[in-house]
């Protein structure tokens, strides 16, 4: 008979921390376990997760060789399968791994008819329990315990949602159409105040316009002084002194 793996304490669980999409209708994420291996683990060997259905987590078998690995496309009937096949170097304690494992995140895996394990989407919300099972060349190593139930996202059914608004209450109504009445008011006066500012800088542009075209700079009108008319048989001497005005006409001079 082969050796029972070795019970390990470690729990899987879900990640604690806040992550994108943690949980969600087909796949969910889970811890990278570090250093649990260690001291049981060769070079050679593989870490498998388990998935099984929560309620069929205890009848669940482990493979005793990798031919016997129970396949993704049989979780249907089976109601268990194995994934995620790792080199167990990559859960030490000087591992550079990503710390999270996403289950379920392979979409190709619907459409692959061959028996190779693959990471599917899960098919239903569950719950399922998983498990981490180090494998040899000779069967199964060491296995850790099973995790807590882990329930999926369900999805809403369209037919479930009501297209009509929820209907508010009176309260909420009244407060809403006194804000609204406000806000109208607000945006009126507002408006009205801009408007009338704008009104009157046009007007006192065109005032001062007008003012500035209509302003007369004509001053009093002054005749121009007539020109003196000279005594016959006269001429000036000069003559321009003749045209000079208010002065006395120039002395004449007898020709």
């Amino acid at each position: 008979l082969p050796t029972p793996p070795a019970q390990l304490p470690y729990v899987p669980h879900v990640p604690p921390m806040a992550l994108l999409g943690k949980i969600t209708a087909s796949t969910f994420a889970l811890e990278r376990p570090r250093c649990v291996f260690d001291g049981h683990a060769d070079a050679s060997d593989a870490v498998w997760l388990a998935v099984a259905f929560a309620n069929a987590s205890a009848s669940f078998r482990n493979p005793l060789s990798r031919a016997d690995v129970p396949p993704y496309k049989q979780l249907p009937t089976a109601r268990s399968y194995m994934t995620l096949e790792t080199a167990a170097a990559a859960y030490s304690c000087s591992a550079l791994s990503p710390p999270v494992l996403r289950v379920g995140g392979d979409t190709a895996c619907r459409d692959q008819g061959r028996q190779d394990p693959c990471n599917g989407p899960l098919p239903s919300p569950g719950p399922y329990r998983v498990k981490f099972l180090l494998m040899g060349c000779r069967g199964p190593k060491a296995e850790t315990r099973w995790s807590e139930p882990i329930l999926l996202r369900r999805a809403v059914s369209p037919s479930t949602i009501d297209p009509a608004p929820a209907r508010r209450g009176t309260a909420v109504v009244v407060i809403t159409s006194i804000l609204a009445s406000l806000g109208a008011v607000l945006a009126t006066t507002v408006l009205g105040a801009l408007g009338a500012k704008m009104w009157g800088s046009l007007c006192y542009q065109n005032l001062g316009t007008d003012t500035f075209i209509r302003r007369s700079y004509r001053t009093h009108h002054i005749p121009p002084a007539l020109p003196q008319p000279l005594p016959p048989g006269c001429r000036c001497s000069p003559p321009g002194l003749c045209r000079s005005a208010p002065q006395p006409p120039a002395p004449c001079q007898r020709i």
